[in-house]
């Protein structure tokens, strides 16, 4: 009896030990799992951070910049530059037109002081005929930080386009140094805005804006560009041209156009890029791409080299032979007058009128 009770009490502990070992064993297989696994996820998540967190897109043909999750420092310029770009993406989305045109002009802090140049500038877009809303093309390219901050207390489209090492805030005067690299970093952002994809109209802020001129354009050109003086004839290679106001289309021809104009400068050292490209228009090189180039008669976009005299067709006006600021806002307020009294006379008056301008004044030459 006692004998059958001890083998009853083995089997009994033979049997929980048995349960014992396979829960022991099924906890170390579990822990085991559940231990590989964290090191699984712990080895992703180290590699993990040499992948894209998150990008955005922009408006270029380039592929979307990604930045990392921890970025070192060095990155620092070149996530300026793609955060730049997408700036410029935006200004220039919001304001261009369903056919991916927009209106540019250049800013610094000497013509954004309160009344001066920039003040004029909109001012003719206000009063022009059917001008206003052009407005909601036009972005304002600040080549310096109190023009930007000025652009963007008096219009809806400002860029930024400081230049690190260069200053760009005071009056450059005609063919000084800063004035210089000022235009040569015009036509470098120029053909940018180009490269992705959009068609412009560059006009210099102290161009006043009377009609709306695309309906005069040449739609078969690629460039087509304002004169100091004209010759009569829109082909005519030995008209003057004049940087100040130009519509350039967006293509192959127009990009490599901009290039070589760019890269000319190293040809001709202490050249503006007005005199440059008097020299380059005859280049084969131009012929070689096939650019169409259309030179705009003085009559409808004028200046005071060579004013538009009749004021039923004028639809801009340029203060361009004229040095000195003092000069040239004399002129331009003088100008919008001429324009306003314009504006106020009755219709068969206007057809019958042989009103002029009154100027140039003090920007005569």
């Amino acid at each position: 009896m006692i004998a059958a009770s001890n083998s009853y009490v083995s089997a009994m502990f033979s049997y929980h030990s048995s349960i014992s070992f396979r829960r022991t064993l099924q906890i170390l297989l579990l822990f085991t799992a559940i231990s590989l696994s964290c090191l699984v996820i712990f080895r992703e998540l180290d590699s993990f951070r040499y992948f894209p967190l998150f990008s955005f897109s922009t408006f270029s043909a380039s592929p979307p910049p990604a930045f990392p999750l921890f970025p070192s420092l060095a990155d620092d310029d070149e996530l300026s530059a793609d955060a730049d770009e997408y700036e410029l993406s935006k200004a220039l989305k919001d304001a261009a037109t369903e056919n991916r045109t927009v209106i540019l002009t250049t800013l610094n802090e000497a013509w954004a002081t309160p009344n001066s140049v920039i003040d004029l500038f909109l001012e003719s877009f206000r009063i022009g005929n059917q001008t206003r809303q052009l407005l909601n093309h036009l972005v304002i390219i600040a080549f310096d930080k109190k023009a930007f901050i000025r652009c963007l207390a008096i219009h809806v489209h400002c860029f930024s386009l400081v230049t690190e090492g260069v200053d760009f805030h005071s009056e450059a005067y005609f063919m000084s140094h800063d004035y210089l690299k000022m235009m040569w970093r015009r036509i470098d952002f120029l053909r940018t805005v180009l490269e992705m994809g959009y068609n412009f109209v560059f006009t210099d802020a102290d161009v006043m804006w009377f009609r709306d001129p695309f309906p005069f354009f040449d739609m078969d050109a690629d460039f087509q560009i304002a004169c100091d003086h004209y010759l009569g004839i829109p082909d005519d290679l030995d008209n003057r041209p004049n940087g100040g106001f130009n519509y350039v289309k967006s293509n192959n021809r127009s990009i490599e156009f901009y290039k070589y104009w760019y890269s000319s400068r190293e040809t001709y050292l202490g050249y503006h890029d007005q005199d440059v490209l008097n020299k380059i228009k005859y280049d084969f090189f131009i012929h070689e791409i096939g650019l169409k180039i259309i030179f705009l008669d003085t009559a409808y976009f004028g200046g005071f080299c060579e004013p538009s005299k009749d004021l039923n067709r004028v639809l801009t006006m340029h203060a361009n032979c004229c040095i000195g600021m003092n000069n040239k806002l004399h002129d331009l307020r003088i100008m919008l007058e001429d324009w306003k009294h314009y504006m106020s006379m009755p219709p068969y008056l206007k057809v019958s009128s042989n009103s002029s301008w009154r100027v140039p004044q003090n920007c005569s030459i």
